[in-house]
């Protein structure tokens, strides 16, 4: 992958006030794979104390997202079409994992995957699998 692709995709993700407000930081970036880090604080907590499955959506769909842009050509962006969650355990601990990454790339349909990891004590538990459709958007 291209540094300039790389450096657009951190920009980007920077840009973004929801993965600031929760803490999410980028892990990691490559061709075809993107990985998404979110402490699980106070603020992101539903009723029962686990961590919101809305912060577990929206790290898993952003890591995905940016996997599907880190195969586009430059000037490319993508937008979220469809995407499906599976909540497979309750996210609890200290740090929530997304790992997303290109299925298969497209000229109109990029189609993703994601899976949620809940870190405690350095063990992983997996807590969700996304699947779902990215659309290139092709620059004006």
């Amino acid at each position: 992958m291209a540094p300039v692709t790389e450096d657009r995709i951190r920009q980007s993700f920077a840009a973004q006030s929801l993965m600031a407000t929760f803490g999410a930081t980028l892990s990691r970036v490559e061709e075809g794979a993107v990985e998404i880090e979110a402490p699980i604080l106070p603020g992101s907590l539903q009723q029962h104390g686990f961590a919101h499955a809305g912060l577990t959506f929206a790290i898993g769909d952003s890591a995905a997202g940016y996997a599907a842009l880190s195969v586009l050509p430059e000037g490319y962006e993508v937008l979220t079409t469809e995407m499906k969650v599976n909540l497979l355990a309750p996210g609890q601990g200290d740090l929530l994992v997304a790992r997303g990454k290109v299925i298969k790339p497209g000229r109109r349909l990029v189609i993703v995957q994601a899976d949620v990891f809940a870190l405690t004590d350095g063990k992983e538990t997996h807590i969700a699998l996304m699947t779902g459709t990215m659309m290139p958007v092709a620059p004006k």
